[in-house]
């Protein structure tokens, strides 16, 4: 008979020290810089000035900022339809239709989201371009050069056209999240709703979606956090334009900071970044829950 062996308490504390303090030094330290600087008048040098609420007060009146958060809603919305939608139903095409290739099919979907976000946006950046794009070249083949156009400098489509890369980009990730989460539901009860005469979309609907909810809601998390912050491929497409059309929070906060060497309103922006994150997080989370108990109830 196996005997297991209990660490020790301090034994534990000991293992715990170095990730606890990196977790700390990476996470916490420069969260808690960025509030203390939300308060002064910092242009990046030796000399910084106390303003108090100065910087939140500009922030509430700076329609560019709520444009840039109006642009993340916007994305987080498109990619939990696009994204976690998508995969979802990529699942459940690869579960009923081609069982013997679930291997090769996690495999490639996945692939993109292995490349480095500036990567996407080069590759995207070339399918757009108004004269060699693969885009403008499909509608000529087809005799629609009339349709043709310069889709990154319209300020009407722009965010379709930016939001389209990442929705393409993450879609495999999702996919091997939820293929896993199903693999894991015993198959007697699929076979049990089929002798029923349950069809595949009532199968899903009542069946699989509801078992693996905590999963999807965890899918839904991970979507919202990450286009809350979303930068790279937007910045490498468009940085922000034609105007401010495509700009989005983070790259807002890049240019105040860096740009025009506005330290402290940039780190006012940061603060108000991971603020308006946690609420938008929380609120579709409670959404979700309302959501799923009132159809349970």
């Amino acid at each position: 008979m196996l005997t297991t062996i209990k660490p020790k308490t301090k034994t534990l504390i000991l293992y715990l020290c170095l990730p606890v303090a990196m977790f700390i030094f990476t996470v916490f330290v420069p969260l808690v810089t960025a509030l203390v600087y939300s308060f002064f008048e910092w242009k990046g040098g030796p000399v910084k000035t106390f303003n108090g609420l100065a910087n939140y007060v500009q922030l509430i009146h700076d329609s560019t900022f709520w444009q840039s958060f109006g642009h993340n809603i916007y994305l987080v919305i498109a990619c939990i339809i696009g994204q976690v939608g998508i995969a979802f139903l990529l699942v459940l095409l690869v579960n009923a239709k081609a069982t013997k290739l679930k291997g090769m099919h996690r495999t490639f979907g996945f692939f993109p989201s292995t490349i480095a976000a500036v990567c996407i946006g080069l590759i995207w950046n070339m399918i757009y371009h108004n004269k060699y794009g693969l885009i403008n070249w499909f509608l000529k083949a087809i005799g629609r050069a009339d349709l043709c156009q310069v889709w990154l400098n319209n300020p009407k489509i722009v965010m379709l056209c930016v939001t389209i890369p990442l929705i393409w980009q993450y879609i495999g990730y999702y996919m091997v999240i939820i293929l896993s989460a199903i693999a894991s539901i015993d198959t007697e009860i699929f076979e049990s709703a089929q002798i029923d005469g349950a069809n595949g979309l009532q199968t899903a609907w009542y069946i699989t979606l509801p078992l693996i909810k905590n999963t999807m809601l965890v899918c839904i998390t991970l979507c919202v956090a990450g286009n809350m912050k979303a930068f790279d491929n937007i910045y490498v497409m468009t940085k922000g334009g034609p105007g401010t059309a495509s700009m989005v929070m983070a790259m807002y906060g890049y240019q105040v900071s860096f740009n025009q060497s506005n330290m402290g309103y940039g780190s006012c922006i940061s603060v108000a970044i991971f603020v308006l994150s946690l609420l938008v997080i929380g609120g579709s989370q409670a959404l979700i829950k309302y959501l799923t108990r009132e159809k349970e109830a």
